[in-house]
């Protein structure tokens, strides 16, 4: 499928961040949207087809190296060489770390870390002989901040965010550039399963005094929206000489830490 429209492969296309990115880069970019969600990925894709853009969909488990390295191959096959990466693919558990069990911190770091292991190296390898692409992950503000029972997340995200930048470091020399967005709570599926009712999202913006989280200076949630702009950015020409970088946009909730 020839086009001069840059190949972006979209992880966790299916909804919330994920499908706001693959939205969001479809003015510009031929979309490949995975997600281990076949029919939501799928319906995601026919949406952007819909609306004049390129797109298709394609399942795969990013904890599943194999699979990886299948989609991967598949893609570029069918689409063309992957010129933009974005991983967003996550999942959120919660609980005390010392009732947390083995397989919930499994399932986390399966996905939340070694997917953006697979998926990373799977792509770049394809771009370092090219000497050129660009490579988002979608990390989180828990990288760098402490929460209560989010141990798992939080550490998952953090792995992520530093790989991210150790594989920009080494990129760099191929003229390939490495990033991490991070956002705070953000109007998703995911956040609204931590809300306890309908006045959840003002519970957040206000904050928590006795679980050590403050609130979010710009008194608003983030929108998945909010996060693909920032996304899009970076991947963009306008953003060709950062690299390394961890931006965060979640309303200034972790006071620029």
């Amino acid at each position: 499928m020839a086009s001069s429209q840059k190949v972006a492969l979209v992880t966790g296309a299916a909804q919330g961040i994920g499908a706001a990115v693959a939205r969001v880069l479809a003015a510009d970019s031929m979309i490949a949207a995975v997600d281990l969600q076949e029919g939501k990925v799928a319906a995601l894709a026919a949406e952007l087809r819909e609306r004049g853009a390129r797109a298709a969909a394609f399942a795969a488990n990013v904890g599943d190296s194999a699979a990886v390295e299948r989609v991967v191959e598949t893609v570029e096959r069918e689409l063309g060489p992957i010129g933009i990466l974005v991983n967003v693919a996550g999942v959120l558990r919660t609980g005390p770390v010392v009732s947390f069990s083995d397989e919930d911190w499994a399932a986390t770091f399966a996905v939340n870390t070694h997917g953006v292991f697979h998926m990373s190296r799977a792509v770049a390898r394809r771009m370092v002989p090219r000497r050129s692409g660009v490579i988002v992950t979608v990390g989180s503000n828990a990288a760098g901040t402490p929460r209560m029972q989010m141990a798992a997340y939080a550490a998952s995200k953090a792995a992520s965010t530093m790989f991210t930048k150790c594989l920009g470091l080494e990129l760099a020399q191929y003229n390939i550039r490495c990033n991490v967005v991070s956002p705070g709570s953000t109007d998703t599926a995911m956040q609204r399963a931590l809300w306890a009712d309908e006045n959840g999202a003002q519970a957040v913006i206000a904050g928590s005094p006795e679980t050590f989280k403050v609130g979010i200076p710009l008194r608003r949630i983030a929108t998945p929206e909010d996060v693909a702009e920032a996304v899009s950015f970076l991947v963009s020409e306008r953003a060709r000489h950062i690299t390394l970088h961890d931006l965060y946009v979640d309303g200034g909730a972790t006071l620029g830490v």
